[in-house]
This record gives structure tokens, sequence and C-alpha cells, in this order.
């Protein structure tokens, strides 16, 4: 098939239009969670979003909006418990993660009838998104821009150092769970791209790939943007031509580019410092 002849499907512009907007989404939020360190957390979320899938399979309503209720739920609890210093952060992870892939395994055994759209929640089917995921997608974008453009240095701060935050007399808690907040809503609006299982890896790996260029948020988040474009774009291409889960393809080329990149800056951090050695 000439490649050309992809972009005169409308499922297939529907899912660049995806990609492009994901690519936004996870950039901004994306970069947050790998300068906070919070990659656990956004993997325990992930896990966890599965429990609201099954709940609302179960319930027989929208799977997005029940487990982006029971994500939220599952992300503020981890917040509570690990400021309140009942129990360790990664106890309390531990207990959102198995907590919602068990709810969410006994939903769906519970639910009559073949379900057919599940794998599309844990494994991703970004060919497969409609109108609604495009809108979804859009809302959260520009919702999410809005809080980054206004509170960025906040932000910022928070993301490095959120001790010395609470001494400018920041509100560094509410900041911190309405980031939750946010890191909840875009992974479950990222389900049906690339899936429960691979979702955590489109909010880290453009933002490490990023973050071997430079130091500065902004860019970060921009090199992030870009990198995570370029990996769905290419990961999508390579999904349609070769009959392959787009999800896998799409994280797959984005591993890739992380690996070349680091090869590259690593190559070039040699070069310069022989050169140093020498003068």
């Amino acid at each position: 098939m000439n490649p050309i002849e992809m972009f005169h499907y409308t499922f297939f512009t529907n899912a660049l239009l995806c990609a492009l907007l994901a690519s936004v989404l996870c950039g901004m939020v994306g970069t947050y969670i790998v300068t906070r360190r919070l990659v656990f957390v956004s993997g325990g979320i992930t896990h966890a979003s599965f429990g609201g899938v099954g709940i609302g399979v179960l319930a027989g309503v929208n799977p997005i909006l029940s487990a982006m209720l029971f994500s939220i739920a599952c992300a503020c609890g981890v917040q509570w418990l690990s400021r309140k210093g009942a129990v360790r952060e990664d106890s309390a992870i531990a207990v959102a993660w198995t907590l919602g892939m068990s709810v969410g395994i006994i939903c769906c055994s519970l639910t009559p009838g073949f379900m057919s759209d599940l794998s599309s929640y844990l494994f991703g089917s970004i060919l497969a998104v409609g109108t609604g995921d495009i809108i979804l997608l859009t809302v959260l974008t520009m919702l999410v821009g809005l809080v980054f453009v206004a509170f960025l240095r906040v932000i910022v701060l928070i993301s490095y150092d959120p001790l010395f935050a609470r001494t400018r007399h920041i509100h560094s808690s509410l900041v911190e769970y309405a980031m939750m907040i946010i890191i909840s809503l875009t992974i479950v609006s990222i389900l049906r791209l690339v899936g429960i299982v691979l979702a955590m890896s489109l909010l880290t790996i453009p933002q490490m790939t990023a973050n071997s260029l430079t130091h500065s948020y902004r860019r970060m988040i921009l090199l992030s943007i870009v990198f995570g474009w370029i990996g769905c774009t290419a990961g999508l291409v390579l999904s349609f031509l070769f009959n392959i889960p787009s999800g896998a393809s799409i994280i797959l080329v984005s591993v890739v580019i992380y690996a070349l990149v680091r090869l590259v800056t690593s190559r070039i951090h040699s070069i310069r410092r022989i050169g140093w050695r020498k003068e």
C-alpha cells in the first residue's frame, strides 16, 4: 500500500489528531512526573484505573468516566496517606495498584457476555478512536495548558523543591493534589491510545529523551511534545503498514528514539571531554 493512501482514511486522520493532542498533554504532565520523580506513582494510578474500567463495564456506564473517578480517588488517597505519614508512599501505591487491578478483574468476571472492547483499554487501539475521544483530549489539553501557563513557576518550584515552596508560603499540598488529579485524568484520557499496560511509557519516555538534551523545564516540555509526536506518528505508520498493535509500536519507536538520542549525546560528551583534556 502507498503510504500516502493512509491519510485518505478518516480513522487514520483521527488517530493522528489524537496522537498530537496526547503528545501535547503528556508533554506537560509527563515533565512534571519525571522531574517530581512520580513515575512509580503514575504507574500505580495507571493500573488502578482498571478498577474504574471494570466498574463502568459492570454498571453499564461509560468506562472512561468511571475510570477517571476511580483513578482520582486512588491518587488522592495515595497522596493523603503519604502526607499523613500513616503509610509509606510506595506501600500506598502498591495498595492502590493491586486494589484497582483486583476490582477490575472481579467486575469484568461478573459482567455477562463477551467484552469485545476490553482489550482496547488494556493494550490500546488508537486507530479505533472516535469523536468522543478527540473531544475529551481537546478539552483536557486546553485546560491543562491553561493551568501550566498560569502556574508554571509554582509547578516548577514544587517539581524540584517542594520543601522550599512551603517556605515561600505556597500551598504546595493544594498544588500537589491538583497535579495528582491532572495526572489521573491524563492517564485515563490516553487509555484508548496505548492502553493501561503502556500508558506510563508515553508519560515518561519522551520526557526522558528531552531531559537528555536539556535541563530547562520549558524546553523539556517542548521537546517532550516533539518526541512524543514523532514517536506516535511513526508508530501509527508502522502499525498501519505491518498490521501490528498500535500502542506497542508507538512505545517501541519511542524507546528507539530515546536510545538513539542517548547514544548521540553520550558520544558528543565523550568527544568534548577528549577535547578538553587535549587543551
